[in-house]
């Protein structure tokens, strides 16, 4: 979910920067560095996360959070 957005804010960006809706893009250059940079991010915990799964690799804090949820039922 959080990647869709990402990657739907990151296409705004590069919308209103090509149009030239605003003066001074600074701001605006360094979202889009930042936005790209963060779906890069997104981009490779996905793939990891995948890649264990199919290892068989359990993530120790996922356990400890599954742990803490079912202490409270």
């Amino acid at each position: 979910m959080f990647l869709k957005e990402l990657r739907e804010s990151f296409v705004c960006l590069k919308i209103i920067n090509k149009k030239s809706y605003l003066k001074g893009a600074e701001k605006l250059k360094k979202g889009l560095t930042e936005s790209n940079e963060l779906i890069s991010i997104f981009v490779k915990s996905v793939e990891t996360a995948q890649n264990n799964l199919k290892k068989g690799v359990r993530n120790i804090c996922l356990d400890i959070h599954i742990l803490l949820l079912n202490q409270g039922e």
